[in-house]
């Protein structure tokens, strides 16, 4: 029966040092002035070259990341799968590049994981956001409809025929491919190249799945209107769900510029709005594949209870789980053990590129009454459990 409390198969594959690790790191992730001053402090160690990357790697890099490169992914891709059965999602996550040699070398690597993921059950899914293939800038000037530079319609020829490359390649090769949601003020766009590429490439099957984010208060809207459109054109819609990344940001831009939040009110609202998603996309299963990216627990319990309602299969592969590396492994682990789909996102890319999302995964377990406190609290249950 499936139990998100049960440690045991949550930290198998760990040994009782590896426990111990993760106890003081997640520990140290408890007190937000230890995290505030430690992104300054790595910003400035790599800036000046001091010889930093070494700890890094054996603390923050390894609980949330799976190698430098793709062959150093390898052990942690076939330990997950052999153990637990569950797949990879490697993950590019070099981020803040801002010049056409690393879009290029971000397309590569993209390409290169469709390749390894060809008929490879360990790799159910592949993913890329789009600000890793072109500006942030260039983005925000084409949503808001500004008339671009001959130079800035060549470069954005060039964005189009990268996201082009990658998607062909995944509808060659049969590999599903999540396209990454971010900011509002450039989703608009993200939205629209990801719907050509869904109705280009998804006619025999899901391929290519765009996400919805669920704090936004527009997205249940929005999700109706493409499953209708999916239905209406005869075409297969993947989608992936979470609840979101920028709600900070999103709410002080909205209010520095005088318009209404996209984010909902509470979190409340957005458990609400992702849990009636689920079962909007459930019920519409004929048209719709998804992958619910979500570390909540009562989502997740709302999933299985919708799949057990319908009399789906567990192994259906319409219907997927994701939770991040080094995060929520007693739901990722347990839902596994009950013979569902699922798969951990792993980021991968050289330590010191990688440094923005260590931060955003640091900061984010800072609450001592969020995810810290939930991970703490799991592997000090589990240690008392080895001790009995």
């Amino acid at each position: 029966m499936l139990s998100f409390l049960n440690t045991e198969i949550a930290f198998k594959g760990r040994s009782n040092k590896e426990l111990n690790q993760s106890f003081v790191l997640f520990k140290m992730m408890g007190y937000p002035s230890l995290v505030k001053y430690g992104k300054g402090i790595m910003r400035w160690a790599f800036r000046i070259h001091l010889p930093i990357k070494g700890l890094i790697k054996k603390t923050l890099y390894k609980q949330f990341c799976g190698g430098e490169d793709i062959e150093e992914c390898k052990d942690v891709m076939w330990e997950m799968y052999n153990k637990y059965k569950v797949g990879t999602i490697l993950d590019y996550s070099a981020e803040g590049q801002e010049n056409d040699e690393s879009f290029e070398t971000s397309k590569q690597q993209v390409l290169e994981t469709i390749k390894l993921a060809k008929g490879n059950r360990k790799i159910p899914f592949t993913v890329f956001k789009i600000t890793g293939l072109a500006r942030f800038d260039l983005l925000v000037k084409v949503q808001s409809g500004e008339a671009l530079t001959d130079d800035e319609k060549e470069e954005y020829v060039k964005v189009r025929a990268r996201i082009e490359d990658i998607c062909k390649a995944a509808h060659e090769n049969k590999v599903r491919i999540f396209l990454d949601a971010e900011e509002t003020w450039i989703q608009k766009v993200i939205d629209s190249i990801a719907e050509e590429m869904i109705k280009k490439y998804n006619r025999e099957q899901a391929i290519v799945y765009n996400t919805i984010q669920l704090y936004r208060n527009d997205r249940i809207t929005y999700l109706k209107d493409q499953i209708e459109s999916a239905r209406g054109e005869g075409y297969h819609l993947g989608l992936k769900l979470v609840r979101g990344a920028y709600m900070e940001k999103e709410r002080k831009r909205a209010e520095v510029n005088g318009y209404p939040s996209p984010i909902n009110p509470n979190k409340e609202d957005t458990d609400r709005l992702f849990n009636k998603a689920l079962t909007i996309c459930v019920e519409n299963l004929d048209a719709v594949s998804i992958c619910a990216g979500t570390h909540n627990e009562s989502s997740c319990l709302h999933l299985v209870h919708m799949i057990k309602q319908k009399g789906i299969k567990t192994t259906d592969e319409r219907v997927f789980f994701a939770q991040l590396y080094g995060m929520s492994n007693h739901i990722s682990y347990n839902l596994a053990a009950e013979g569902y789909n699922v798969a951990k996102y792993v980021p991968y890319g050289p330590v010191e590129k990688l440094v923005p999302y260590l931060i955003r995964r640091a900061k984010e377990n800072t609450s001592i009454a969020g995810q810290t406190g939930r991970e703490l609290k799991l592997i000090m249950a589990e240690k008392h459990r080895r001790k009995a």
